[in-house]
């Protein structure tokens, strides 16, 4: 691997979470093994330093802590919740009530797909300015009202704002989990846009992504 300049790891969801920390250590393995120059891992918003209990959610700091071991000149990403994620059926789009785990009032950081590989072109241009740091990653932040002011625009209708509720979130401790960490957890961190826009120009807000690459999924969720 002698022309190898770097290696990005971004494993799919679809993993589970011991087959997620056993590629995700394999890979940053192999990396150090072949000392390669830089290793840019893909890990999420949603990791903090207090284990969850909950598998997936605790897969990526177990692989951070492992790169941070092996190859402490690597960069780690964490991106926010993907645009994708927010447009999808069943969310109540079909029925003009969209329903999330945020307060109307309170906010979440979201990331399109296109930005994190525009970050990630960035940070290996740039490998001594972010090498060995935890870089979160954001294209906008939004609030539930927001969500349903983009979404009303967007599908030319009106669409209303609802968080899931309590009796919803407490059968499923992923959601749960999730709304704890929007609330007060590692997802409520705040994320300077500013710096985001520096890093990477071309920022797409959530609006300008709906009536671009989110159309689709859009479309498809207001078809339910």
């Amino acid at each position: 691997m002698d022309e190898v300049h770097g290696v990005f790891s971004a494993l799919p969801a679809t993993l589970s979470a011991e087959d997620e920390v056993r590629h995700g250590i394999a890979i940053a393995e192999l990396a150090a093994d072949e000392d390669i120059p830089h290793f840019v891992y893909s890990s999420g918003a949603s990791a903090g330093t207090v284990p969850t209990g909950i598998a997936r959610f605790d897969a990526k700091p177990r692989i951070e802590a492992h790169v941070r071991r092996i190859l402490p000149e690597a960069t780690i990403l964490r991106p926010s919740i993907f645009m994708d994620m927010l447009v999808r059926p069943g969310t109540g789009l079909d029925k003009g009530r969209y329903t999330s785990l945020v307060e109307p009032q309170g906010s979440m950081h979201v990331v399109s797909l296109a930005d994190i590989g525009r970050f990630v072109a960035a940070v290996f241009y740039d490998r001594e300015r972010f090498a060995g740091q935890v870089v979160p990653l954001a294209s906008d932040r939004l609030t539930g009202l927001d969500l349903a002011a983009a979404f009303s625009q967007a599908s030319g209708r009106p669409i209303s704002y609802a968080r899931l509720p309590d009796a919803v979130l407490s059968t499923n401790p992923d959601l749960a989990h999730m709304a704890e960490s929007l609330e007060r957890g590692p997802l409520s961190q705040p994320i300077d846009l500013d710096l985001m826009r520096a890093i990477n120009p071309d920022l797409t807000s959530f609006r300008a992504w709906l009536a671009t690459q989110g159309r689709p999924l859009l479309n498809e969720a207001l078809r339910g």
